[in-house]
């Protein structure tokens, strides 16, 4: 299978609370090469992601440490990601929130045991029309 870097992981969760937007952009910049490891990374990561919007003052709350300890221990226990066998059928599991959609493309192993290959999420802009699911339609 495919494991995530452990000194890189290592060096994500030991990353310091965020000060400022620079240095969270530097934290997700690194965190983000790991998404594929993380089931609804997109949605973990929404709290702090709208620290990042133009003209948004920086103030640092409990949610935002929240998703940023949530994302650490996320990573931490990444999975193994099992390598893609062309031979056997694959499936996507999907699902959508309000801030996020996402899915997992999943494979039986050998043995019978359903495995993951991949994780994707994106996070999504919410318009008065978007339903729960027509977002889960989108995320198909």
């Amino acid at each position: 299978g495919v494991r995530a870097d452990p000194e890189k992981i290592s060096s994500i969760c030991s990353w310091p609370t965020p000060k400022n937007q620079t240095e969270l952009r530097q934290w997700l910049g690194l965190a983000n090469y790991f998404h594929k490891y993380t089931k609804d990374y997109a949605g973990l990561i929404q709290p702090m992601s709208s620290l990042l919007k133009k003209d948004v003052a920086w103030n640092w709350r409990p949610e935002h440490q929240d998703a940023f300890d949530a994302v650490k221990k996320s990573l931490a226990s990444a999975p193994v990601l099992m390598l893609p066998d062309t031979s056997r059928p694959f499936h996507v599991v999907c699902g959508a929130s309000d801030f996020a959609i996402g899915c997992a493309l999943m494979q039986l192993d050998a043995e019978g045991r359903e495995r993951v290959v991949s994780y994707q999420s994106r996070q999504r802009r919410t318009t008065l029309s978007t339903t729960r699911s027509s977002s889960r339609c989108a995320t198909l």
